[in-house]
């Protein structure tokens, strides 16, 4: 995940598109949750579901989230890129593998985030486009890319993940920022990819300031505003965040939205996707 920006741009509404090993570092460790939250019973059946997702991050918080997930019976939708960790690996690297292919066991869902965690910047002429990565060895730096450049950078994390896992992703992506334009949509459509924004209501905001937004006030707006069908937006760690919101946010909220009505199911069987999901193999 890129360093911090300060003005967060609206969240887009969740509307389907047109159509060398590395260092291994010590295993990170979660956080610790000052309280235990009971779990509240999860429906047999889904009548007023919520899609809870989560972006790669710098992953400390991963292993609370697992937790969390489990003691609260939800499955989840992850967005997979290969973004620096705080214990100086990658996402995606081998102290990681194990972990995401526990997640596929446990029924999680997954789709890519671009490899380097790429941002759309620009349209460009002849049907290219200006990107940035904030992770990988071109961190940082704008490229011109051509839409076949995009489409192999949304196929890497899928081919990472089998390896990982020896299980398909979704054909789903999430530009990083959630940045798009509908020449780059298109382009993505054309090698097989979907994107998968969120719901207005849905941006937990994780990402804005800790001292403008305190989690009190992001828990609160969460569970005043976030309506049936929302695509929730969380991530698995962000860097400029001082006081981190999961610890402190995720189970109540999962607790609060439960106790509303709500359930949780993955994007997969959302009505606006779910009829993608048989859609011929990925191009490679």
């Amino acid at each position: 995940m890129e360093q911090p920006i300060q003005q967060v741009e609206p969240a887009q509404p969740a509307q389907p598109a047109q159509p060398a090993q590395p260092a291994q570092p010590a295993q990170p460790v979660a956080p610790v949750i000052q309280k235990s939250l009971s779990p509240v019973p999860q429906p047999e059946r889904c009548e007023r579901p919520l899609y809870l997702t989560f972006d790669t991050g710098h992953m400390e918080i991963a292993p609370l989230v697992d937790d969390v997930l489990k003691r609260q019976n939800i499955r989840a939708t992850f967005f997979l890129a290969n973004e620096r960790t705080r214990t100086g690996g990658s996402s995606l690297d081998d102290v990681w593998a194990p972990w995401w292919k526990k997640l596929s066991e446990q029924g999680h869902v997954f789709a890519s985030h671009t490899y380097d965690h790429v941002y759309w910047q620009a349209d460009l002429p002849d049907g290219k486009f200006r990107v940035r990565a904030s992770a990988g060895p071109l961190e940082g730096k704008s490229q011109i890319w051509s839409a076949g450049d995009y489409c192999r950078e949304l196929v890497r994390p899928v081919a990472r993940f089998t390896e990982m896992t020896g299980k398909q992703m979704l054909p789903f992506f999430r530009a990083a920022g959630g940045r798009t334009s509908p020449a780059l949509l298109k382009a993505a459509a054309e090698c097989g990819f979907t994107h998968v924004g969120w719901s207005p209501a849905g941006f937990l905001g994780d990402e804005l300031s800790s001292e403008q937004y305190p989690n009190q006030v992001l828990l609160d707006r969460a569970l005043r505003n976030i309506r049936t069908g929302d695509i929730l937006l969380a991530h698995l760690g962000i860097w400029s965040r001082k006081d981190p919101w999961a610890p402190a946010v995720l189970e109540p909220l999962i607790i609060g939205l439960k106790k509303k009505g709500f359930c949780f199911a993955t994007i997969d069987t959302h009505p606006a996707y779910r009829a993608l999901v048989q859609s011929p193999e990925l191009k490679q």
